[in-house]
């Protein structure tokens, strides 16, 4: 039986989905891939959740493109000469669960012609869609849900990440139509130790197990 896998993509670029990933690795005991790494200058997100889950070795999976330049997939990789083949990102087969993460938003191209979210709709794993609650989630967040949903990717539910705004979390898991699965509040410090406490009291596992492929 395959081990669940599970994408976990965002709203936008800098929201803290990594580190949401690196607690999701963790509470599931699961590897990790991010299949396009967009920026090799300090800490790659790869790096990142390896540090943050205290995983490495054959559980945090080599990308299928690292590219230097931090910007959009598409033209990181022409800058080098590139493109970028959709076809070569296949997730990888593990024994333990995986997380994927994409980069950026769910609409950010990997081609002149293919995005992140026509991925997700070839692979069809369910998605967590990981949100800030600062000013204009409640319109990144809807979109991004209705792109997933015109694409008919599985959607498990919205991640909220920052300090707490019932009325926006309301408003977009009831106009989205989607589960509220929990909400990661700002870390300080970060630190494997105080992710692991904070995730496990912001959410359940079974909320990302339940629908899970």
């Amino acid at each position: 039986m395959t081990p669940p896998r599970i994408v976990v993509t965002g709203t936008d670029t800098g929201i803290g989905k990594t580190v949401f990933a690196a607690g999701l690795v963790d509470r599931l005991g699961a590897d990790y891939w991010k299949p396009v790494q967009a920026g090799l200058e300090g800490e790659t997100d790869s790096e990142t959740v390896a540090r943050l889950a205290g995983v490495g070795g054959d559980r945090v999976h080599a990308e299928a493109f690292r590219l230097s330049l931090p910007a959009s997939p598409h033209f990181a990789a022409a800058s080098e000469g590139i493109s970028i083949d959709p076809d070569a990102l296949e997730p990888p087969a593990t024994r333990r669960p995986l997380v994927i993460e994409g980069a950026g938003g769910v609409l950010v191209p990997l081609t002149s012609t293919e995005t992140f979210a026509d991925i997700f709709a070839r692979w069809r794993l369910p998605v967590i869609l990981c949100a800030r609650t600062s000013l204009g989630t409640i319109n990144h967040t809807l979109l991004s849900l209705e792109a997933l949903r015109r694409r008919a990717v599985p959607v498990l539910g919205v991640a909220f990440l920052g300090d707490a705004e019932v009325e926006t979390e309301r408003i977009i898991t009831g106009m989205g139509g989607v589960r509220h699965l929990g909400r990661l509040p700002r870390l300080e410090p970060l630190s494997a130790d105080t992710l692991r406490q904070a995730f496990s009291e912001a959410f359940r596992v079974e909320d990302f197990l339940s629908g899970a492929t």
